[in-house]
């Protein structure tokens, strides 16, 4: 960043010698010989650090820092003069129109390091307000995010309301069905049996989640062992033990879901008279 100085002193041996003072120590010295002038110059100029002599003719330090402090309130301003002008600076310190007050004649250390922490503050005040912003910004956009979440959320709770809507009265219409229906997934496990199922089998051990081949008639087990991907629907008589005479038709499952394993439909033979 770059470092802009302006000096302001209606003595030139004065400026020349703030200028060989200061010269070394990487600012860009723009000079003025009265208040008028450094308005001139701040009009075109981005200047950051002030020093202004406070006894000039038509418009004196502080007056000329109040103004620029209407006008460019971000620069760092003060004033070098005599101790005699002490008690003319005080209202204008008090006021906030002037960062600092150094003496003449000067300490050249002491002049050069008061200069140097007028950047530094004013550095630091900048380094805040981008700070400042760039913490606005990202909550702007965290509150945005934070939107767009609470929409998803919503859409996605509203979307699964609906799949177990649907699951249930899919879950309904398989227990009212008049035939008995069972899915058996590849490892074997029962994932699904209605309440016919169950009756037509005629087993008192709960079905669902158990393994077919300690739940099932062995009849059955051959069967949905039988079909494969290959094989399409395979329809099959079947008479359980005890039982009526069967119709059963088996099935591979996945074509048209993620599903893997075989579903059996049961259906009570009807014997012609």
């Amino acid at each position: 960043m770059e470092r802009v100085l302006l000096l302001v002193d209606d003595e030139d041996n004065i400026v020349r010698a703030l200028v060989r003072l200061l010269r070394r120590e990487g600012y860009t010295i723009l000079t003025a010989n009265s208040g008028k002038e450094g308005l001139a110059l701040l009009a075109e100029n981005e200047v950051g650090v002030i020093l202004s002599d406070q006894r000039m003719p038509e418009m004196n330090g502080t007056e000329f820092l109040s103004r620029v402090k209407e006008l460019y309130p971000d620069t760092v301003r003060m004033v070098l003069s005599g101790y005699t002008d002490l008690n003319s600076v005080t209202e204008a310190i008090n006021q906030g129109s002037i960062y600092k007050f150094l003496t003449k004649p000067w300490d050249d250390d002491h002049l050069k390091e008061n200069i140097h922490q007028a950047f530094q503050h004013l550095e630091l005040i900048k380094e805040n307000i981008r700070l400042t912003e760039e913490l606005k910004s990202a909550n702007a956009l965290l509150a945005n995010d934070n939107r767009e979440l609470s929409k998803d959320v919503e859409e996605k709770g509203e979307s699964l309301e609906l799949h177990s809507r649907a699951l249930d009265v899919a879950q309904e219409v398989l227990e009212k069905l008049p035939v008995a229906v069972l899915g058996i997934g590849d490892d074997s496990v029962i994932a699904v049996a209605n309440r016919k199922a169950q009756e037509m089998i005629g087993v008192s051990t709960f079905l669902l989640g158990n393994d077919a081949p300690d739940a099932l008639p062995a009849e059955l087990i051959e069967l949905y062992q039988t079909v494969d991907d290959e094989s399409g629907l395979l329809m099959s008589e079947v008479e359980l033990e005890a039982g009526k005479p069967l119709t059963v038709y088996c099935s591979r499952m996945g074509d048209d879901s993620t599903s893997s394993g075989s579903i059996l439909v049961l259906m009570e033979k009807r014997i012609s008279p």
